[in-house]
């Protein structure tokens, strides 16, 4: 049997990790400022989640949730008490899409619409519900093309308060950075005046921090650089550090009802271990902090750069904390392929044009330096 090849892939076996760094089979270190799709937040291979894991894995992997798990307990009220939610009820899952998919079929469950409005050029996952809401045709099937949702623009408030008005709306779902999308921005003034209007019409809120959340802003939650208060916040990807995880924070406002929701492997013995571990070094170390603080310094270094003689092909530097993207005049491939083999340097990529950052919450100024560097050396090569 051979893989089904949907994936493009660097020719690099990496099989071992630490911090920053990752090794390939050869023995090659490589600067990781893409952690894997955002994934890694606390560093590769910690030490402490090493332990935490390696105890938990020598007790007990899984059970279902027909039983007690006080692990996740545990999570719910650390979770609570790291984002500012403490008010607020959890249900955990395995994948982004899945925290997607749940949270939409929460909100029609409460409402009873089926109407969502979604931005342009979001993404949102790959599944049911979570494809039809990502603006991505090509990623869409039949089957998942079933009308339910209006792409709106970025920050076009008026045309968002417009939608809203015709009372049908059950859900908005938006990323306050885009990852995908290309690091576009949500402004303060537009997510609160579509906050406003969610609840004038009886629409549910939805803020998928999945790729800007968990710290990696410098805030724990993107959104709460707006001044706004989701009532459905979705988590994953550094939730567990790689370990295959997500989370549902639902507002008091929701009531449970069993059987509504349901999961086999979500909130298991081991993926708690692995999120109680990150939440233990994000605030041991500070990580949320050092987020925006090294975030601002890569910032600012690299419109430096834009502003320098090699840096000409840069035509914009945006972002917060430890998620950037930086804009060329050039596809990206003409400068990650050769950060990749060249400079051995993992970044990601977003649209035709734009290199993502998305590092470790444990980057250092130093491993900013280092990748300045690197960066400009793959600059300077080109016309």
């Amino acid at each position: 049997m051979k893989l089904f090849d949907v994936y493009p892939l660097f020719d690099v076996n990496i099989v071992k990790g630490q911090g920053c760094k990752v090794w390939d089979e050869k023995g090659q270190e490589y600067l990781d400022l893409y952690g894997g799709h955002a994934v890694i937040s606390i560093g590769h291979c910690h030490p402490h989640y090493v332990d935490m894991m390696t105890e938990q894995l020598n007790k007990l992997g899984f059970y279902s949730n027909s039983v007690q798990n006080k692990l996740q307990v545990q999570l719910a009220e650390r979770l609570g008490k790291a984002s500012g939610y403490e008010d607020y009820q959890f249900f955990l899952i395995n994948s982004g899409a899945e925290a997607n998919e749940n949270a939409l079929k929460l909100a029609s469950f409460t409402n009873g619409r089926k109407r969502i409005l979604s931005a342009q050029k979001a993404f949102h996952g790959r599944t049911s519900l979570a494809v039809e809401v990502t603006n991505n045709p090509k990623i869409i099937a039949p089957i998942n093309d079933n009308g339910h949702v209006t792409f709106l623009p970025m920050n076009d408030l008026p045309a968002w308060e417009a939608e809203l008005a015709k009372g049908d709306v059950c859900a908005v779902i938006l990323e306050c950075i885009q990852g995908v999308g290309g690091v576009t921005m949500a402004t303060a003034e537009f997510a609160q005046g579509l906050a406003e209007a969610c609840k004038k019409y009886g629409t549910i809120l939805i803020c998928d921090e999945i790729q800007c959340g968990y710290g990696r802003s410098g805030k724990f939650f993107a959104h709460q650089w707006l001044g706004i208060r989701p009532d459905l916040i979705t988590v994953a990807k550094g939730i567990g550090n790689g370990f295959p995880m997500s989370g549902l924070l639902i507002s008091p406002e929701f009531k449970p009802v069993y059987g509504q929701l349901g999961t086999t492997f979500g909130g298991n013995h081991l993926a708690c271990t692995a999120a109680l571990a990150v939440l233990d070094v994000m605030e041991k170390e500070n990580l949320v902090e050092n987020a925006r603080i090294v975030g601002e310094y890569l910032m600012a270094e690299l419109k430096k750069l834009q502003a320098s003689p090699e840096g000409k092909h840069i035509t914009d530097v945006r972002g917060r904390g430890l998620m950037i993207g930086v804009e060329f005049d050039i596809p990206h491939a003409e400068v990650r392929k050769p950060l990749v083999y060249d400079q051995h340097c993992f970044t990601g990529c977003a649209g035709q044009n734009l290199l993502r950052l998305l590092p470790p919450l444990c980057l250092t100024k130093e491993n900013v330096d280092d990748f300045i560097s690197r960066l400009k050396n793959i600059l300077k090569t080109l016309d």
